[in-house]
């Protein structure tokens, strides 16, 4: 019984923790944030904070890879071979996924943000994209990666945009326009029509 109420308290520790460290993320770089600021800010002690963490950076990577994680199961459930309405509802629940975590992704993912996070995340769609596009041999590899770093920095651009109107439209409609835009590059490439 006291080892779940220990795990209630660490659990909580920890998010409070992270929670803090993100808030202070959205303000200032990471170089410049103390851990005893975040220790202020989550009101717990300093040897609390080093119970669970090296630093701020193992914070950090911590979050990240957590992040990483739930990214990629959301991944691993998209089928490529479905129609396009189920691809764009697969596709939405990765953007409501991003919508939930806005506060994180945007940070990660801005200018300020990690820039081997943003490659990681880049990663993890490489091989199912060239994987997929390769398979029925009407797109080369050589096409099939043109086509991952357009998708993936189209994507990741579209991502930002979406956060500084403040999410504005909803995650169907950034799905919608991610699956339409993604097909239809496909679709013009299989067609070898030029431009």
């Amino acid at each position: 019984m006291s080892s779940v109420k220990e795990d209630r308290r660490v659990k909580y520790t920890k998010m409070v923790l992270k929670e803090s460290f993100i808030n202070l993320l959205e303000k200032k770089d990471i170089s410049q944030i103390s851990i005893t600021e975040i220790c202020e800010d989550a009101d717990i002690n300093r040897a609390t904070f080093y119970a669970h963490y090296n630093d701020q950076h193992d914070l950090l990577r911590i979050i990240e890879n957590e992040l990483l994680v739930n990214i990629n199961a959301h991944l691993a459930e998209f089928n490529p071979e479905i129609n396009n309405m189920d691809a764009v509802l697969q596709a939405e629940k990765i953007f409501e996924y991003i919508e939930e975590n806005a506060k994180l992704c945007k940070i990660l993912l801005s200018e300020r943000g990690d820039l081997i996070f943003q490659k990681k995340v880049m990663m993890l769609v490489y091989d199912m994209i060239i994987s997929q596009l390769t398979d029925n041999n009407t797109i080369t590899k050589e096409e099939a990666e043109y086509v991952y770093s357009f998708t993936i920095t189209g994507c990741v651009g579209i991502i930002q945009k979406w956060f500084d109107e403040d999410m504005k439209k909803s995650a169907h409609f950034m799905a919608e326009m991610v699956v339409m835009l993604t097909l239809s590059l496909i679709n013009l490439l299989k067609s070898n029509k030029p431009l």
